[in-house]
Formats: structure tokens, C-alpha cells, sequence
């Protein structure tokens, strides 16, 4: 089986802002579209973990996902994040959905229920089954509590023409080069770690998808790019400048993080849904001098 599935580089996972009583914030969600836009991303994450998506409402959901698309217009490809622990429940979701101007669903394997590998098959069957996009699988163990195994991975991939790509989280690097050695021509992993988006590229991954890129688009992104041009050194050099950053937007909870980051960068209010809570002081003032130290060498 071969795809055609044409996204690479870094995607970025946009967090949802919300005003200081409670509700979503448009007006700061478009200047967020724009700068991650305005600093090269490849593509946009709508509706993923980092969003919050599992405290908003169904028509939540709707509103963020039009009002993305109206303010992105077609710049660059967007994902739509579409998951759930309830398969009957996400295929009625796809199949009442509009998908203009979306380019794939990520669809996160499911979560609390640990199922079994056959179990992850299947689900991912049925939404292969039910997608007029592509999909991407999003293995993400440390919150779904739930591994998909390179070997269900790479069956999946062979098996579905539309399963074009798996956003991997796992932190495993045995499993990840395991899904990149056997991975059918053109399905693409991305890295569903920062951190780890260096070594994973440096494999052969295709690249990443983002929290990182949320406050520093430009220079995640090209550290990609470099990646892909075989300019391992300067690319190296980005990844160690970013690496003290990375760490502490997820001392303390993600999005708690990127939030606390994006607010002093004046991008939008650091506001969270429960049970999700802002950033311990310490991270707060670790980021603030990162960030006034990382703009200080760029002028």
C-alpha cells in the first residue's frame, strides 16, 4: 500500500484561549492562528490535547473549529483533533461533520478504558472506515493509560489507505524506530514529543507535532527544516537553545505551561477549564526569564 498523504514539518498543536470568566477568547485565538502562521508552521492542530478539547462543549468544539477555518482561510493544511473512548460515539461525530477545508482527523487512541490490541484495531478500523480524510493515529500512553504497539501501528498502516500517519507520544524510541524501519511507503510519523523531535527526525521521522511552536513557531519550524536539510549542527544548536524552555512548559501540566508562556509573551490571557489549573509560580518565573533571555539574544 502506498499513500499520498503530503503533510510534514511541525504542526502545531493550538492550546483554546478563554477570558477571565470562563468562555473562549476568538479575538486572542485569532492572534494566536496569526503568529503561528505569520512564524512558518506547516500546519495547524485544531481541537487536540493541548486545546483543552475535553472540556468543551459540542458546540464549543464547533464554534473553534469554524472560526479556525475562517481565519486560517486556506494558508496552511489543518488537522482536526477527533477522538474519544466511545467508538460508536466518534464515528457519528465523523459522520456528522463537515470536513471542508480540513486536510485529516487525529483521532487519539482511546483512553480509561484500556483496551487490548485488538480492541485498538478495531476502533481504528471503524473510524478508517467511517473518515473521508486522512487519519492520523495519536499514541499518547501516559494519558490514555493505553499503548498502541508498533506492531498494531504498522497494521494498521498496511491495512487502511486512509491511515496515513501516527502522531507518536510514547516516549519509546525502540517503538518509534521499529514503526519507521517496516512503515509503508508514505505514511509519515510525526513526534508527538518537543523534546524529542530532534533524535526522532534525525531517524527518519517526517516531523512533529507541537506545543513548543504555539509561543516559538519560527524557530521550532526551522529546526525542522534544518533537520530535513541534513544541517545537523545548526539544527542541534536550535534544539539545546529550546531544550530549557521545553522542559519547563511541562514541569507543570500541559497546556499550563504554553499558557503561562504565551501570557507573558502578551499573546493571551493565561486562563484554564478544570480540572486543569495555571502554572506554579516557579514555572511561571523560570519561563519569564527564559523568555526575556531568549529575546535578548535575538535582538
Amino acid at each position: 500500500m502506498t499513500n499520498h498523504f503530503t503533510l510534514s514539518g511541525t504542526g502545531v498543536a493550538i492550546v483554546t484561549p478563554f477570558h477571565n470568566y470562563g468562555t473562549i477568547d476568538f479575538g486572542s485565538l485569532e492572534k494566536l492562528l496569526e503568529h503561528v502562521i505569520n512564524g512558518g508552521v506547516d500546519f495547524i492542530v485544531s481541537l487536540g490535547t493541548t486545546s483543552e478539547a475535553a472540556t468543551l462543549t459540542g458546540d464549543e468544539k464547533d464554534a473553534v473549529m469554524a472560526f479556525v477555518k475562517d481565519t486560517v482561510n486556506g494558508r496552511v493544511p489543518l488537522v482536526m483533533g477527533m477522538g474519544g473512548n466511545s467508538t460508536q460515539s466518534v464515528v457519528s461525530k465523523i459522520k456528522n461533520t463537515d470536513f471542508t477545508g480540513v486536510e485529516a482527523i487525529l483521532s487519539v487512541a482511546p483512553y480509561y478504558n484500556k483496551p487490548n490490541q485488538k480492541g485498538l484495531y478495531n476502533h481504528f478500523k471503524s473510524i478508517a472506515g467511517a473518515s473521508p480524510v486522512p487519519v492520523i493515529l495519536y499514541n499518547v500512553p501516559g494519558r490514555t493509560s493505553c499503548n498502541l504497539t508498533a506492531e498494531t501501528t504498522l497494521r494498521l498502516a498496511h491495512d487502511f489507505e486512509n491511515i496515513a500517519a501516527v502522531k507518536e507520544a510514547s516516549g519509546n524510541l525502540n517503538q518509534v524506530m521499529e514503526i519507521l524501519r517496516l512503515r509503508p511507503d508514505g505514511f509519515k510519523v510525526f513526534s508527538g514529543d518537543d523534546a524529542l523531535t530532534y533524535p526522532l527526525v534525525s531517524l527518519g521521522a517526517d516531523g512533529v507535532i507541537s506545543v513548543v511552536a504555539n509561543a516559538y513557531p519560527h524557530d521550532f519550524s526551522e529546526l525542522v527544516r534544518l533537520m530535513n536539510k541534513k544541517q545537523f549542527d545548526d539544527a542541534l544548536k536550535l534544539h539545546y537553545k529550546l531544550l530549557p524552555f521545553i522542559s519547563q512548559i511541562f514541569a507543570d501540566g500541559n497546556p499550563a505551561g504554553i499558557k503561562a508562556a504565551l501570557e507573558i509573551m502578551g499573546i493571551m490571557k493565561n486562563n484554564l477549564r478544570l480540572p486543569m489549573v495555571k502554572a506554579n509560580k516557579a514555572v511561571f518565573m523560570a519561563l519569564g526569564k527564559f523568555i526575556e533571555a531568549y529575546q535578548q539574544l535575538k535582538t
